[in-house]
């Protein structure tokens, strides 16, 4: 094939990321067997798990954050943001983040993408208008609708098994929850790390006969937990999210929980291990899942345990930004380490932008540009948006040197890196069919 022009390959580029299907590789988003509250046709569940619609994507924590920042000189505190209805949350924000100041912020611009994505008019005064044309959505509905804007072809959820609400959803059954392909499901267990302590009451009131010191005996009763479990919603990961003091090796309880129970079953059942690290959970605890923070992770304690655990397949995303080149050299000297997705305080296109450039010059397509880490099914539109622009233009950057240093950039060599990086390397890491 012809080599492209640099103008040719800007647009190549554009269209192959616009048009590629993605594989979102980590979201807390959930199809309508586990419940929900509002829509067209169902039966309301206060606590279900599938949150959409205009109130939820503007009471997220991201917005929380920002008005508790914006209205404090009002008198608003966290208690008082609390106090309030969901209804009057979210109108709330919309006043405060929308209509009084300018939605500046990444977050904020998120949710006039999503509007104007789905036919919504951002600049509405109040939330009428768009509260009514999302009742009249079915839930089914709307997330067909939302996955085809997003250009995304499976969201994989996470489903917690120290979760009471879901756990008991799994318990009752299983089918209906494992029933929507586009939803694999993800075993994640934080606790047996973080908090073996408040872990063993748990798990000794579901059966599992462990103790605090954590026998031998203890150790099997772990295992025999995590198999029973992988059997009952078939998992295509294990994951965990860790604080950044985590540290291994160590005689800590939780790390032994690792080594000795963890690890052996997701060796036993072919599963990658998903690590989360660097969120300081409630540094202000009034503000709830707004009161978390970033703190820097020990890089050095990841490339250990991919040294002592070579056949494991580890795949690792990072909350600091300081952490993120040593985390790409560390992967460079260990192939069974996966750096993925630009996460949480990470995801703002300034920082997505940085990350994927060095990602890609020091490791090639080897790595996962992005998820989504969704807990609202319309913000899949917004982060899928901006960030395959981002991840465009980066690569669009890339191929235009390769072609001034004496490459030929072709279509399909494009087309083949963009559907790896978007989708294939997560399937391939999971060992389905691409």
């Amino acid at each position: 094939m012809p080599a492209l022009t640099p103008s040719a390959i800007t647009t190549a580029v554009e269209q192959a990321v616009s048009e590629a299907s993605v594989w979102d590789f980590h979201t807390h988003l959930y199809p309508p067997a586990f419940g929900t509250a509002i829509g067209r046709g169902v039966t309301a569940d206060p606590q279900g798990l599938l949150l959409w619609g205009i109130d939820e994507l503007l009471t997220y924590h991201y917005l929380i954050a920002e008005v508790l920042r914006e209205a404090a000189g009002d008198g608003l505190t966290a208690e008082r943001y609390y106090a309030l209805s969901k209804t009057e949350q979210a109108d709330l924000i919309w006043r405060k983040l929308f209509v009084e100041a300018t939605p500046l912020s990444e977050a904020c611009r998120g949710v006039v993408t999503t509007l104007t994505k789905l036919g919504l008019d951002p600049n509405e005064a109040t939330l009428d208008g768009h509260r009514r044309w999302f009742a009249e959505q079915s839930p089914e509905e709307q997330i067909d609708r939302t996955l085809e804007l997003a250009g995304v072809d499976t969201v994989t959820m996470t489903n917690d098994l120290f979760d009471d609400n879901e756990r008991q959803r799994w318990l009752a059954d299983p089918a209906p929850l494992r029933a929507d392909p586009r939803f694999p499901t993800v075993l994640r267990f934080d606790a047996l790390v973080t908090d073996w302590e408040h872990a063993v009451p748990r798990l000794k009131a579901w059966g599992y006969d462990v103790d605090r010191p954590l026998s031998a005996a203890a150790i099997d009763e772990v295992r025999r937990c995590l198999s029973d479990w992988i059997t009952r919603i078939g998992p295509v990961y294990c994951a965990m999210s860790l604080p950044p003091t985590w540290r291994y090796p160590s005689d800590d309880p939780g790390v032994r929980c690792l080594t000795e129970a963890i690890l052996p079953v997701c060796a036993e059942h072919g599963l990658p291990l998903a690590l989360m690290i660097g969120v300081t959970r409630q540094i202000n605890p009034a503000a709830r899942l707004a009161g978390d923070t970033v703190g820097s992770a020990d890089v050095e304690s990841i490339a250990l345990l991919c040294r002592d655990f070579p056949e494991q397949r580890f795949l690792v995303t990072l909350l600091s930004l300081e952490n993120q080149h040593e985390l790409a050299v560390t992967a460079r000297k260990f192939a069974n380490l996966t750096p993925f997705g630009c996460w949480w305080f990470l995801n703002n296109p300034s920082l997505i932008e940085e990350i994927t450039r060095m990602r890609l010059e020091l490791l090639g397509p080897t790595f996962i540009p992005q998820h989504s880490d969704c807990r609202v099914l319309e913000q899949l539109i917004y982060k899928w948006d901006h960030s395959r622009r981002v991840i465009a233009a980066v690569l669009g950057d890339q191929y235009a040197k390769l072609a001034a240093a004496g490459l030929v950039v072709t279509d399909s060599m494009i087309e083949r890196d963009v559907q790896r990086l978007l989708y294939g390397n997560v399937a391939g890491l999971l060992q389905k069919d691409t």
